[in-house]
């Protein structure tokens, strides 16, 4: 099978990029591929995986973020969600946040080569959540919905709203949170549904949700 650039995947997922954002994509896939060499960041080491994957996925969380909305990006691993995101979003105010140090250090590289203006805290989600708030904190691949939801345990003031991208799992996840007494006072529902694009033309087709999680008012 020939190898799809940049542009034919965008075409194909009906994604309208500005030509500075579309070169922004492309020098951002080039340093995460090549740290990609020494350090697991991504699977998705071609163009047509991730713009069919990451920056779908990217374009579905970024319609629920109202204009200039502060960001947080928990465990933002190779930077999906958060520095796609900043760069299709630039009117957003979108910091990543990251414990692990060679992680944090390739989004450090990164966001400087990109130019990005995104903060960068090397530092667990609920350390930076006890001195900063955010409109909305996003998660991806970092861990089930009890873990996120022990993290943001003691800071839904300045967590707010939490927009996790889930499997079809996204239910059973939300049930062992419940068992654990995390739920309380939140909440919690899916709040886009679509399907999980393969460029396996033999595999299972897959649903992708977005969930949201927020403290009830009243």
């Amino acid at each position: 099978m020939a190898e799809v650039n940049l542009e034919s995947a965008l075409q194909e997922h009906q994604i309208d990029l500005t030509t500075q954002q579309t070169k922004q994509i492309r020098r951002y896939c080039d340093l995460l591929w090549e740290a990609n060499q020494q350090l697991n960041l991504t699977r998705h080491t071609d163009y047509g995986t991730f713009v069919a994957r990451d920056l779908t996925d990217v374009m579905k969380l970024s319609g629920l973020i109202g204009p200039e909305q502060e960001v947080l990006d928990i465990g933002s691993g190779g930077g999906v969600p958060g520095l796609v995101l900043a760069i299709v979003r630039p009117d957003l105010e979108v910091a990543v946040c990251e414990s692990v140090g060679k992680k944090a250090a390739v989004l450090k590289s990164i966001i400087e080569q990109l130019d990005l203006p995104v903060t960068l805290y090397h530092d667990r989600a609920e350390s930076v959540l006890d001195d900063m708030r955010f409109d909305v904190c996003t998660a991806r691949a970092v861990g089930p919905m009890w873990k996120l939801l022990t993290w943001l345990n003691e800071n839904w003031l300045n967590a707010h709203r939490l927009l996790a991208l889930k499997g079809p799992r996204w239910a059973e996840e939300v049930t062992e949170a419940k068992t654990r007494g995390l739920t309380k006072g939140l909440i919690i529902k899916p709040v886009v549904r679509y399907p999980l694009h393969s460029t396996d033309e033999d595999a299972e087709s897959i649903e992708s949700f977005i969930i949201e999680a927020k403290r009830a008012i009243g």
